[in-house]
């Protein structure tokens, strides 16, 4: 049976080169309907008010949603300093008529903490945050990241510490194609994501666990990821959300054409599907 059209979105790391009016008039030019703005795409961020307004309110003219800002790091490490980027950010989102704020977790090889501590700390940062995304009415993304050295690593940990402290409707999971292969993580949660990010690593000699956010692509033939039946999963059960381009690849930023690269990775995404 034929999996229905995705609906995709395109998070600002497709082309950080494009300044955020680019991104929403590019997405409108390719009848995508939303975006996801970052925090750290050089000159090209939503570093301000203003700039968050700005986009908000071109979004609103083509009819562009705004899912994101990408993100508040390291979210899990939670002090002052926290706090205080934690609210500029969710202000942000929230003059841009964003719907919530990427969480993203602490990758440190020289941070040696046990399960217990990183318990401990993303229970208090969620909790925190719960404070804070709640004056704006906005959803918190959690991405965990499958890096071995990350403090978050699986999506299991993530929705255990949001499901003991009752905090389910504020905060969903992203699922990271990328992250997912990474961590080796076999369980999907579906019903607990909120948002998907998808990339592609093509390098035939290249282990899951040495993966680093460089070698990733657009989603195409040479895909060792797995996205599509990652996708297929994830609709299986249940995800009917956006799903959104994230490649880090500099080969893919230096595109002269990234608009035709990005169709042809969502036609062969969405052939994938229909097989």
């Amino acid at each position: 049976m034929a999996q229905p059209a995705l609906k995709f979105s395109l998070n600002h790391m497709v082309c950080p080169r494009w300044s955020a009016r680019q991104l929403i008039d590019t997405a409108a030019e390719m009848g995508i309907e939303a975006v996801e703005l970052r925090n750290d795409v050089g000159e090209n961020s939503i570093h301000d008010l203003d700039q968050a307004r700005a986009a908000g309110r071109r979004a609103r003219e083509l009819g562009i949603e705004v899912l994101s800002i990408n993100a508040l790091y390291p979210f899990n490490a939670w002090n002052e300093e926290r706090a205080a980027q934690a609210e500029s950010l969710a202000q942000r989102v929230d003059a841009a008529g964003g719907r919530g704020l990427v969480l993203c977790p602490l990758v440190d090889a020289e941070h040696a903490a046990a399960v217990s501590e990183q318990r401990a700390g993303l229970e208090r940062a969620l909790t925190a945050l719960d404070t804070i995304l709640g004056r704006y009415d906005l959803q918190g993304f959690v991405e965990p990241l499958g890096f071995p050295i990350s403090s978050l690593r699986t999506k299991a940990m993530a929705v255990e510490a949001i499901h003991d402290l009752g905090l389910n409707s504020r905060f969903s999971l992203v699922h990271d194609t990328f992250h997912h292969q990474g961590a080796g993580e076999r369980d999907f949660f579906a019903e607990q994501t909120g948002l998907v990010h998808i990339s592609g690593v093509e390098d035939p000699e290249l282990g899951f666990e040495d993966m680093l956010d460089a070698h990733r692509y657009l989603v195409g033939e040479r895909d060792r990821l797995d996205n599509v039946g990652q996708l297929k999963r994830l609709l299986a059960n249940g995800y009917d959300g956006h799903v959104s381009f994230e490649p880090f690849a500099e080969e893919v930023h230096a595109l002269a054409d990234p608009v035709a690269a990005l169709r042809r990775s969502m036609e062969f995404i969405q052939a994938g599907l229909e097989r």
